[in-house]
């Protein structure tokens, strides 16, 4: 498993998949090559000042370390952006929340368009009428 580093690459990542959990969010892309899975880890100046930010950080590799091997996809990206709530969710937790999220981009769920819903609400509503 190899670690991102380049903005780009972070960038791509950000045009996946998406599937947030209560101490992250996770974002995968699939790439064009079959190489080993690349993850990279974010954690913004929003989560809190910069021991918080590195304990989100150290939290969020451990992760990936103790679960990651069989579960990610060789020739995919990972992205894990971290979130307050991460400092208090019990790492027991956020590892079911991990296992939860992968299962979640790799069925391919695409997020959802709130007009969309909004409107297939209306048609449902109307129907029943």
């Amino acid at each position: 498993m190899e670690r991102l580093r380049q903005r780009a690459d972070f960038l791509a990542a950000a045009t996946g998949a998406k599937a947030p959990v209560a101490g992250f969010v996770l974002q995968a892309r699939l790439r064009s090559d079959e190489g080993p899975p690349r993850v990279g880890f974010t954690v913004s100046k929003k989560v809190g000042n910069a021991v918080e930010r590195n304990r989100v950080r150290r939290r969020l590799r451990e992760l990936i370390r103790l679960t990651a091997d069989g579960r990610v996809r060789s020739g995919h990206d990972y992205v894990m952006v971290g979130r307050r709530g991460a400092l208090t969710v019990p790492f027991g937790r956020m590892i079911e929340d991990f296992a939860t999220a992968l299962g979640r981009v790799h069925a391919g769920r695409k997020a959802r368009d709130p007009a969309a819903s909004r409107a297939n609400a209306a048609a449902t509503t109307a129907a029943k009428a």
